[in-house]
């Protein structure tokens, strides 16, 4: 019986797609091994569905019960992160073999070190590739039948205030490409359906946020004539899917979570001049740097 591949990223979207090269190159370097993800969902059962992953184990976080638990002869991936909590959890479920960062406090080393000034894509995949694994930042594309719609996509969410642009700034970039005649779309969850309707409001503009769910909105997505968003996991989906996107940086670097490749689809607005706080409860001071017209110049530069 061939021993399970156990992979803990129980995180959220964005994270999740930064994470699929590594994926890719566990399932090389284990041809016939079941690769199960540790994560949460409903984005953990779309990557099984797709193909990246063979089966979930829902893991909602870092609280709950060790994943590897009842799981039999397995080993055992942290791309989560840099532990020890995670670590420790992977630990406890009692797995053959732990491949992760070095993590002394978590009682693990390893020759492969945190680096902090790394691009998220690059961490893991160097994570896989001195494991044995063949990886890189080409294999973040996914296959996705596409809903043509030429629609430009805005995206005003994200999972941080500090990452969340004003909405009147959404409203008036929404109004200016209404008057240059391109038919935008608002997406985001059902938790963002009050600040989608502040900008949906004044300008008229369709609402489609908590609308779609996953494998529907990456539809839409591969469709679209352009995504404009900040920095969320809706951004990752459209390099994933190779949709030109413009997004809106603050207070984490592009350097660390920006698009990885098809970099001429792709535009990064960033005025900061080091990282700011990701949890902050305001919105970070580089985000406000950027202006309207930095956005509405970059669409239409991307638009054509």
């Amino acid at each position: 019986m061939a021993v399970t591949i156990l992979v803990l990223r129980a995180l959220g979207l964005g994270d999740a797609l930064t994470g699929v090269p590594a994926l890719r190159g566990l399932k090389r370097r284990h041809p016939g091994h079941p690769l199960v993800l540790a994560g949460t969902e409903p984005v953990a059962s779309w990557l099984r569905r797709l193909g990246v992953v063979d089966e979930v184990v829902p893991t909602p976080g870092l609280s709950g019960p060790p994943p590897g638990l009842g799981l039999g002869p397995h080993l055992a991936v942290n791309l989560h992160g840099r532990g020890p909590q995670s670590h420790r959890m992977l630990l406890a479920g009692g797995p053959e073999e732990l491949i992760a960062l070095d993590c002394p406090d978590a009682g693990y080393r390893s020759t492969t070190v945190w680096r902090g000034d790394e691009h998220e894509v690059d961490r893991w995949c160097r994570l896989v590739r001195d494991a044995g694994g063949d990886c890189s930042p080409e294999d973040l594309r996914l296959d996705i039948p596409s809903l043509s719609t030429d629609v430009v996509l805005v995206h005003p969410g994200a999972a941080s205030t500090a990452r969340q642009w004003p909405p009147e700034r959404w409203i008036a970039v929404v109004s200016e490409l209404q008057r240059a005649g391109r038919r935008v779309m608002l997406t985001g969850g059902r938790h963002e359906r009050e600040l989608c309707g502040l900008i949906s409001k004044p300008t008229g503009c369709e609402d489609a946020s908590g609308r779609y769910d996953l494998d529907e909105l990456a539809q839409v997505v591969a469709g679209a004539a352009l995504l404009v968003s900040g920095d969320t996991g809706v951004a990752h989906l459209a390099t994933a899917v190779g949709t030109r996107s413009v997004t809106l940086f603050g207070p984490t670097p592009p350097q660390w979570w920006g698009p990885a490749i098809d970099r001429e689809l792709h535009t990064v607005l960033y005025r900061g001049t080091e990282p700011g706080d990701p949890h902050a409860d305001q919105p970070d001071e580089a985000l406000l740097r950027i202006s309207v017209d930095d956005v509405l110049a970059a669409a239409v530069t991307a638009l054509g």
